[in-house]
């Protein structure tokens, strides 16, 4: 299990508004009447699944939402945040099961709201509600690892293909520059994590349950980067809560590799990739823990595991744990591909 967005400080103004704060909102800002509303958990942002009566726009059946109410800090670059919703629109008519926004009162897909007693401002959405379960929640397969590592890579490659992704300064989080001349350039979500995935099952199997992808969320750390980090990241995340954390690596990379095949020099930096992605969560969510001890459950939640599972990687060794992945993936090469993300 992991905490979303943990690779970043917590130094901003977390909103907090009460839940009858929140229902004026979606009154005021998008013209619904809220029947009822609970929070959501949240790194950095503060959410709410909210169910309104008296749609008018026609969405048969179309009646939950998230609020979601974006901390301060990211609030002062709304036009990132614009990108972002105007990306899950793409992903959404390109038949990936992205949220999309319900507009404000006045058209927009955003608000800039004061909510603070500093009078901070914070940008206000509403989204549609996903259906399904975390993937957190579940026992994952082989086949669901497969369709995660899939879905990676069919994610990025629908955002290359998005002129406006491609025209936007969005931030570059590469740091191995030595490697820049032979990795694949993309556009990553870049949290890909088992509370931002959410699965649903048409399987009557008890004991072999057969998951398909229904939800993608949080694209707030969506970046310019390379393939290979957005495998590496998705890798690092399903091993949180997995019973046998070095062998998931095998069956998302095979998934992965089924729409982008990495090169070599990929390949090599996969380990060192998923190593340092542990590391990075870990520490920067030690530390923010204990700023704001208030959510140290929740930042802490991906250190109940992540440090042990970190140590026998480097236990057992760089050549090791990339034969075990390496020979895992191959070994679909000689059969057929699990179903589709769309399919169960």
């Amino acid at each position: 299990m992991s905490s979303g967005n943990d690779c970043q400080p917590q130094t901003f103004t977390k909103p907090a508004l009460s839940e009858k704060e929140a229902a004026e909102l979606v009154d005021r800002v998008f013209g619904l009447n809220v029947s009822w509303l609970r929070p959501l958990p949240s790194y950095d942002d503060q959410n709410f699944h909210v169910c309104v009566s008296g749609n008018n726009d026609g969405a048969e059946g179309a009646n939950e939402y998230v609020l979601k109410i974006t901390n301060s800090a990211d609030s002062q670059e709304p036009e990132l945040i614009q990108v972002q919703t105007q990306a899950m629109m793409f992903l959404s008519a390109e038949g990936f099961p992205s949220a999309t926004p319900y507009l404000t009162k006045d058209g927009s897909i955003m608000s800039l709201e004061s909510g603070d007693p500093g009078n901070k401002k914070h940008v206000v959405r509403l989204l549609s509600y996903l259906p399904g379960m975390p993937v957190a929640k579940i026992a994952t397969n082989a086949q669901l690892l497969y369709e995660i590592g899939k879905l990676a890579a069919s994610l990025d490659k629908a955002l290359a293909e998005c002129q406006l992704c491609q025209q936007t300064e969005v931030s570059d989080t590469s740091h191995l520059h030595c490697y820049h001349s032979v990795l694949m350039q993309s556009i990553n979500h870049g949290d890909l994590n088992d509370h931002n995935i959410l699965v649903d099952c048409s399987s009557a199997s008890l004991e072999n349950p057969q998951y398909r992808v229904s939800g993608i969320l949080d694209f707030s750390d969506m970046s310019y980067g390379y393939y290979v980090f957005e495998v590496a990241i998705a890798i690092m995340y399903m091993m949180i809560e997995s019973p046998d954390p070095l062998g998931v690596g095998g069956h998302v990379l095979a998934g992965f590799e089924s729409v982008v095949p990495l090169t070599a020099e990929e390949r090599g930096a996969l380990f060192l990739l998923v190593s340092g992605r542990f590391a990075q969560s870990l520490v920067i969510a030690a530390h923010t823990a204990l700023l704001y001890p208030e959510n140290k459950e929740y930042l802490m939640i991906t250190a109940k595991t992540g440090w042990k599972h970190l140590m026998t990687m480097f236990e057992m060794g760089q050549e090791a744990v990339e034969k075990k992945w390496f020979e895992t993936a191959q070994a679909y090469t000689h059969r057929a591909p699990a179903p589709s993300v769309g399919g169960c």
